[in-house]
C-alpha cells in the first residue's frame, strides 16, 4: 500500500450543505459576470432614486443643514477630498494594522480549540466577552493609558475583528467529514497533515466570511475610535463637520465610507471566487 496521503474531494462540508461566501448576498451569487441588461437596470435604478431625492429635496426647499441633495454632496466629495485624503490614510493604516493583528490571532485560537477541545472551555468564556462587549466602550480607557495617536485605535481594531474571524474559522475547521480524517489516518496521516490537507482546505469559505466581518467590524470600530478622541481620521471628520453643521461635506465622508465596506465585501468575495469556488 502506497504511503500517500489521498486527495479528497473538496465540494461539501460535513452536513451536506454548501458554505460560501457568495451565499451572504443575492446579488454576488450569479454565475459569472451580470449582463449588459442587469447592468443597466442597476444603473437605472440608482439614477431614479439619486434623481428623486434631488428633486424632492429642492421642490420642498429642505435647508442643507438637514439634508444636502446629491449634487452637493457630490461637489463637496470632489472638492474636500484633498483635505479628507490624508484622514483617508490615517483610517486605512488603522484598520488594515488591527484588522492583520486581529485576524492572526483569532486563526491561531480557532486552530488551537479545534484541535484541543480543553483549550475551547478556558478561551470560549473571554471570546464571548469580546464579542458581547462595544469595543468603542472600552477606546476612552485604551486613550488614557496609549495616547491620542494610533496605538489605542489598532488595539480596538484588533479587538473587534479577531473575535469574529476566530468563530467563523473554528467553525469551518468542525465542519469536515469525519470520514475523510479516518480514512487519512488510515493511511498514517498525522494531526498536522490532517489539518493542513484537510480541515485548512476545507475551511477556507468560512475563513474568507470571517475575515470580511472582522474587515467590517474593524472598519466600524476604527471610525468609533477616530470620533472618541484625536485629531485624524475619518470618525474625526464626520464629528468636525457635524459640529460645524457641514451636512455636505459630512455625507461625503458617510458616501466614502460606505464605498470603503463595499470595497471590502468585493475584495473578499473575489478571493473566494477565485480560491474557494468549488464550495460555491
Amino acid at each position: 500500500m502506497s504511503d500517500a496521503i489521498p486527495e479528497f474531494s473538496k465540494s461539501k462540508s460535513s452536513d451536506g450543505k454548501d458554505v460560501s461566501l457568495t451565499n451572504l448576498s443575492a446579488f454576488a451569487s450569479g454565475p459569472g459576470i451580470k449582463s449588459g441588461k442587469e447592468v443597466a437596470a442597476i444603473i437605472a435604478v440608482a439614477v431614479v432614486i439619486i434623481g428623486g431625492i434631488e428633486l424632492a429635496l429642492r421642490l420642498f426647499h429642505v435647508p442643507l443643514y438637514i439634508m444636502p441633495p446629491p449634487s452637493s454632496i457630490a461637489y463637496a466629495l470632489f472638492d474636500e477630498f484633498p483635505l479628507i485624503a490624508p484622514h483617508l490614510g490615517y483610517t486605512l493604516v488603522e484598520l488594515v494594522s488591527g484588522f492583520a493583528i486581529g485576524a492572526v490571532v483569532g486563526l491561531v485560537l480557532a486552530a488551537v480549540i479545534t484541535q484541543f477541545p480543553f483549550a475551547e472551555k478556558i478561551v470560549a468564556p473571554y471570546i464571548l466577552l469580546l464579542v458581547t462587549t462595544p469595543m468603542l466602550a472600552l477606546v476612552p480607557l485604551l486613550i488614557l493609558r496609549f495616547g491620542f495617536g494610533y496605538t489605542p485605535r489598532i488595539i480596538a481594531v484588533a479587538l473587534a475583528a479577531g473575535p469574529m474571524v476566530m468563530i467563523n474559522a473554528a467553525t469551518g475547521f468542525r465542519r469536515v467529514d469525519s470520514a475523510k480524517i479516518a480514512l487519512a489516518r488510515s493511511y498514517g496521516a498525522s494531526t498536522l497533515q490532517i489539518f493542513w490537507k484537510i480541515r485548512a482546505p476545507m475551511a477556507l469559505p468560512m475563513i474568507l466570511v470571517g475575515l470580511m466581518i472582522g474587515a467590517i467590524f474593524g472598519l466600524l470600530t476604527a471610525v468609533g475610535a477616530e470620533m472618541v478622541g484625536g485629531g485624524f481620521g475619518l470618525g474625526n471628520r464626520l464629528t468636525t463637520y457635524s459640529s460645524m453643521i457641514q451636512m455636505p461635506q459630512f455625507f461625503a465622508v458617510v458616501l466614502i465610507l460606505s464605498t470603503l465596506g463595499i470595497l471590502i465585501y468585493v475584495l473578499f468575495f473575489l478571493i473566494g471566487k477565485k480560491w474557494a469556488s468549488w464550495e460555491a
